[in-house]
């Protein structure tokens, strides 16, 4: 029971994830990769809501949608890449963003009860 609620909640997340890098992408003209950072902090989110919850949103949810949604390679690839091109402050912007929000989002959704 446990895999199938992983991999249905897998199922969600990865497509979700596509589709909003996709349309946000589209969207915005900054030099910072700005839809896996606001992907990332909506699943730190995410992930925190549910980390307390039933063991089967936990399994949905948190592991599968969180775990499906979220990227931490593509995170670590973008900022390899900006520094290889020599932008090191946005690269440093980047990582400081990304984990400074998502601690912080995933602290507010562990608060929700």
């Amino acid at each position: 029971m446990r895999e199938l609620l992983i991999s249905l909640g897998a199922g969600v997340g990865a497509p979700a994830r596509y589709l909003v890098d996709k349309h946000l992408k589209k969207l915005h003209s900054v030099n910072l990769p700005i839809e896996t950072l606001l992907i990332n902090i909506v699943g730190s989110f995410v992930l925190g809501f549910t980390v307390h919850r039933s063991a089967d949103i936990s399994y949905l949810v948190g592991t599968g949608f969180a775990g499906a949604f979220t990227t931490w390679s593509t995170f670590m690839v973008e900022v390899h890449d900006l520094f290889q091109r020599r932008k090191q402050l946005r690269a440093l912007v980047y990582l400081a963003l990304t984990l400074a929000l998502g601690i912080a989002a995933a602290a507010l959704g562990n608060s929700i009860k």
